[in-house]
């Protein structure tokens, strides 16, 4: 409330009789704006900003999950699709005995 622009705070002395003897007793006065619409306007900006940001969370989740979906490998995601080559081995596996 002191600290607005313009503000001039004076000291009332003597300080009235209801008021705690560890608080200083002032007016303010010439302030440009009231504190009150400052405090509007800190908290309406804010707002602002965490809409403006949600709104920008929710389109990179949309791209990011866009991207996702638009990879394709061959053959698709189906099991039946392409069966990639068969490795083939051109040694006949045989039994082997061993003597004692």
């Amino acid at each position: 409330m002191e600290n607005g622009p313009g503000c001039t705070v004076t000291s009332v002395t003597p300080a009235p009789d209801w008021a705690p003897e560890d608080h200083r007793y002032i007016t303010v006065s010439g302030c440009l704006l009231e504190y009150q619409y400052i405090e509007v306007a800190h908290s309406s900006f804010q707002i602002f900003l965490a809409l403006a940001g949600f709104i920008y969370a929710c389109y990179v989740v949309k791209c990011i999950t866009e991207e996702e979906d638009s990879f394709d490998f061959i053959g698709g995601f189906d099991s039946y699709g392409y069966q990639g080559p068969q490795k083939t081995s051109h040694l006949q596996l045989q039994p082997m005995y061993m003597s004692k």
